[in-house]
């Protein structure tokens, strides 16, 4: 079996969810998605391999959705997933040898973050309207502005990253229930449980590091 022939198959029904056909793509991107934000919560390296994984998957099932948006961010999170494994794996030492901490989003960071994300809305929000058949390319604009500001705040172990990811599910729910993927809006049902877990538990490592500071 050739990767084309591999594609077609992983694109064919395997059941029927509230009168949609669901295929193998979102069933392992459902799979993949939940394994990997559970890994992030508690900042495990093997949430990143996982994570790529996922993003293969979302491709598929994003590009056959018409989520065209959606569909390339996955490839720009692959190039982060790189990234991110680097220095969760390097550290943020000069020698490389101390695990990168958990910290909060400097004044800077988020000022940084918020024009990025702005422009970046607008910018595809245009780039979808014109260039693509999207029936929703603002919100697919918006969703895609939220996770690469989140995505970077979780290759640096930033704090609020998981609020981002937050304000990002919470679009991401009626969007894909409204593209019929209803297995992918339920899974982000679980994403945004995961992410206030994943919100509580960084939370929780920054106090104890403040702690150790302070003493």
């Amino acid at each position: 079996m050739n990767v084309l022939d591999l594609v077609a198959t992983l694109q064919q029904p395997l059941f029927t969810l509230l009168g949609t056909a669901v295929s193998w793509t979102e069933v392992l991107g459902f799979g993949s998605g939940a394994l990997c934000v559970w890994l992030v919560a508690r900042q495990h390296i093997a949430n990143w391999p996982i994570g790529i994984a996922n993003n293969v998957f979302f491709i598929l099932l994003f590009t056959q959705a018409g989520l065209f948006a959606d569909a390339g961010l996955q490839v720009v999170f692959i190039a982060l997933a790189g990234y991110g494994w680097w220095t969760w794996v390097h550290g943020s030492s000069h020698t490389h040898t101390q695990p990168l901490p958990v910290r909060r989003t400097t004044r800077v960071e988020w000022m940084v973050l918020a024009t990025c994300g702005v422009l970046g809305t607008a910018a595809i929000t245009v780039l979808l309207d014109t260039a693509t058949e999207s029936t929703v390319p603002f919100f697919d604009a918006l969703t895609t502005a939220l996770s690469l500001m989140a995505t970077y705040g979780q290759c640096r172990k930033r704090l609020e990253s998981w609020w981002l990811w937050i304000a990002a599910d919470i679009v991401y729910i009626p969007l894909y229930a409204h593209k019929e993927l209803f297995l992918t809006a339920l899974l982000y049902v679980g994403f945004l449980a995961l992410c206030v877990r994943g919100l509580i538990a960084w939370r929780r490592d920054v106090v104890e590091e403040q702690v150790v500071v302070a003493a």
